[in-house]
């Protein structure tokens, strides 16, 4: 296993995120021999996703990459090393946080728009410009993100990536910023439905929708 020095450390941890970290740890048998596991396992719009999960440190392989703490040893396999290289692990809303500069080689179009949704439609025009403009740019400090799946008026559906998937703040974020600002510019979105995680079909916004 590779060994990192605090000269060439992968991420950072705050102090609240170690001490959740090792809460919960201590819940698990023989905690002490465990490290936390932090790989990405995909990717959504234009931001990574993550898992994170104990192990123990002596499973880490030659070629992974271990940073070592005083109390809590981190592993990252060496392919996913250069995706997280730089991050910084917080604590938001009870949640861990994993505030990442970087991001997928990706060039959509439009980064608050799902690919086949229809631009020349005013409504859509205008809940993309307002996702692009007021919304993704706060919320990208925090390595999340929002993009719009559909639009059946009233009602606009998005999905959180990012920092923000899985955060224990996202229903906040979603009901106190993103929807806030989208009912006072587009006056047709009267509600905003977070449909993360749903389901393929022929009407997937319904199956895992959630408010």
């Amino acid at each position: 296993m590779v060994h990192m020095s605090e000269l060439t450390a992968l991420l950072t941890i705050t102090d609240p995120a170690r001490e959740r970290i090792l809460e919960v740890r201590a819940g698990e048998p023989e905690p002490e021999t465990l490290a936390l596991w932090l790989e990405v396992n995909g990717v959504q719009g234009n931001a990574f996703t993550y898992d994170m999960y104990f192990r123990r440190l002596d499973e880490a392989g030659e070629q992974d990459l271990v940073q070592h703490g005083d109390d809590l040893s981190i592993v990252v396999p060496e392919e996913h090393a250069d995706n997280i290289r730089g991050s910084t692990l917080d604590l938001s809303g009870g949640g861990l946080l994993l505030q990442n500069p970087n991001s997928p080689q990706l060039a959509p179009a439009m980064s608050g728009a799902a690919p086949d949704l229809d631009l020349s439609d005013p409504v859509v025009a205008k809940v993309v410009e307002v996702l692009d403009t007021q919304i993704n740019p706060q919320i990208a400090a925090h390595g999340g993100f929002a993009e719009l799946v559909a639009i059946e008026v009233p009602i606009a559906y998005l999905r959180m990536g990012g920092g923000c998937q899985g955060c224990g703040m996202a229903a906040v974020t979603l009901s106190q910023g993103i929807e806030v600002a989208l009912l006072e510019f587009v006056p047709e979105i009267t509600e905003v439905v977070d449909v993360t995680d749903h389901a393929s079909g022929s009407n997937p916004y319904y199956e895992a929708a959630k408010k």
